[in-house]
């Protein structure tokens, strides 16, 4: 009389290709997001950036006066060096390359849509953060170069106002840009090790359906 427990042993052994529970997740593909998700998770991180620049923007238009810091046109934060004061930028960012915006608002233009194109193929969530900081930054200063433009297209200033002193004067969007960039630079600093582990744990995979087949062989 064979014991039950015998049948069950043989009938593992008689499927020489069945995997326990943990190889099978192991091996089974993670779905990485859509292309249109990702174009929407950076969009809407973009359009957090555009408003919280752009109402920023418009308090300090509202409640400081452009020109030289006074008491008068300047709002100091008590015992730092930070003051809020409202400039004009026709340049770059952190109030740099002054007069030129009629050629870096294009370029920030063209600029936001290639990194929009590079969100598409990007499953990276962190990544993805990234682009949209960058996108939101880029385009809620080149909003200020079209509504406020007086001498032709682009020709508008951009509302700086948060000033350190020690640093040219910015924006919200341009910290947006400069953390996006930041962000960018460490994640795909990171992805070396990502992709190696990836490997390793695919090599592993690959290590046991190696064995697996050996021992069915040698059955």
């Amino acid at each position: 009389m064979c014991d039950s427990s015998d049948g069950d042993v043989l009938a593992i052994n008689a499927d020489p290709e069945a995997k326990t529970g943990s190889e099978a997740d192991r091996s089974m593909p993670v779905e990485a997001p859509s292309r249109e998700a990702s174009i929407r998770f950076t969009l809407a991180i973009a359009s957090l950036v555009l408003v919280a620049d752009h109402l920023s923007k418009w308090w300090a238009q509202a409640r400081l006066e452009p020109g030289i810091c006074s008491p008068e046109t300047c709002l100091s934060v008590f015992g730092t060096r930070l003051r809020f004061h409202l400039v004009h930028n026709t340049g770059a960012a952190f109030s740099m390359g002054e007069g030129f915006g009629w050629l870096i608002a294009p370029l920030a233009f063209v600029m936001a849509g290639a990194l929009l194109l590079v969100a598409r193929q990007t499953s990276d969530r962190w990544s993805l953060v990234a682009l949209g900081l960058i996108v939101g930054g880029a385009l809620g200063n080149m909003i200020d170069r079209i509504i406020r433009a007086e001498e032709g297209l682009f020709s508008g200033g951009v509302v700086d106002f948060i000033d350190f002193q020690f640093w040219p004067v910015f924006n919200v969007a341009d910290m947006a840009v400069v953390g996006g960039v930041g962000l960018l630079v460490m994640r795909q600093a990171s992805q070396p090790d990502d992709v190696a582990g990836d490997d390793v744990a695919a090599g592993d995979v690959a290590g046991d359906d190696v064995a697996a087949g050996e021992g069915t062989v040698d059955g």
